[in-house]
């Protein structure tokens, strides 16, 4: 901060407290902390105890010291190696340099830590952001565990989900986890959806039915463009996840396992029938999935807007602001940053 920024804040803050606020409220708000005023006020008393010790440690590596580490770290026969590497050698040689961490530290400042070799430097980018304007434009889809009557054996829940309308596209119950079950299951919903070559998106976590190479064959046939989220974070699949947990808290969900294949198969069925077509979903503005996925939702957020109006002309003196927000969701997004979900979200509540 520049002298002349610093004597900005320092003038607001004293006219702030002169007018009768706190000094430390008048802080909070120009984003500095009331220590940070005193020493402003006060440049000729200040000190700063964050510059650390002032006396150079006993210890300290000389110069010299600090050339021969890094002369022996870029050396021909060690620049390949790490520190971890480098001093036992050295030890077994009978000598000693530095220890690793002292290695990776002047190494560090020498900037010499940067990645090398033939193999690609670990990524941590976050999956494609993608965004879904209309239904049959981006499915999201995973698997869930369904306990059956023996202990240690499951049931496999196949569900996909659009993301615009947040509507069960599809689904099925196996026995086990196979990218063939799962490849069938997109081409009977592509079929039944009247989805063209190139124009859905779908998006999966990384596991072997999602991966496997009779699923991408499937996909690259049908034109479906795929998706998938970074390994173990499940935070790249949100929609569903969310769908499962909405399945397995709901008060018709058994608290005993399932008995049969086929007494799974029948309770999905049911709820899936309730979520489609019953369930008013908090992300779209409390409608159902399967009216959002046909467009009867225009209609009917547009009879709520009519309808809070005539509430609000009726008796005035309760609504302080503007009515609810009943407009349409147009878009729906994946993977973008948190700061544009965060302004999507507050958007949708005002």
């Amino acid at each position: 901060m520049t002298p002349e920024d610093r004597a900005r804040v320092l003038a607001a803050v004293a006219e702030t407290v002169s007018e009768g606020s706190r000094q430390s409220r008048a802080c909070e708000v120009a984003g500095v902390g009331e220590r940070t005023i005193q020493r402003w006020q006060h440049p000729e008393t200040a000190q700063d105890g964050r510059q650390g010790p002032l006396t150079v440690p006993g210890n300290k590596l000389s110069v010299a010291e600090r050339e021969s580490v890094l002369t022996v770290a870029a050396s021909t026969e060690f620049c390949n190696k790490s520190p971890h590497q480098i001093v036992p050698t050295l030890a077994d040689r009978g000598s000693y340099l530095a220890s690793e961490s002292t290695f990776y530290r002047l190494l560090r400042g020498a900037e010499l830590l940067a990645h090398r070799g033939r193999e690609r430097p670990k990524t941590k980018h976050r999956p494609k952001a993608l965004a879904a304007t209309k239904p049959n434009e981006l499915y999201s889809w995973d698997i869930t565990y369904l306990l059956s009557g023996v202990r240690g054996q499951y049931f496999y829940l196949y569900l996909f989900l659009d993301i615009f309308s947040r509507k069960i596209v599809g689904w099925r119950v196996h026995d086990r986890e196979s990218a063939d079950f799962s490849s069938v299951l997109l081409t009977e919903i592509c079929k039944r959806e009247g989805i063209d070559e190139s124009q859905l998106c779908l998006h999966s976590d990384n596991g072997g039915p999602m991966k496997g190479a009779t699923m991408l064959v499937t996909m690259q046939r049908l034109g479906v463009m795929p998706s998938f989220s970074r390994p173990s974070v499940s935070n790249d699949n949100p929609y569903s996840e969310s769908n499962f947990k909405t399945m397995k808290y709901c008060p018709m969900f058994p608290t005993k396992p399932f008995e049969s294949i086929e007494a799974a198969t029948a309770w999905v069925e049911s709820f899936v029938a309730w979520y489609n077509n019953r369930h008013l979903h908090s992300a779209i503005r409390f409608v159902t999935p399967e009216s959002r996925h046909c467009g009867t939702d225009v209609a009917i957020l547009e009879k709520r807007v009519s309808v809070y109006e005539i509430a609000k002309n009726k008796n005035p003196s309760r609504w302080s602001k503007q009515t609810r927000n009943w407009s349409r969701i147009d878009v729906v997004k994946l993977n973008f940053l948190k700061e544009d979900l965060v302004s999507d979200k507050q958007t949708a509540v005002a």
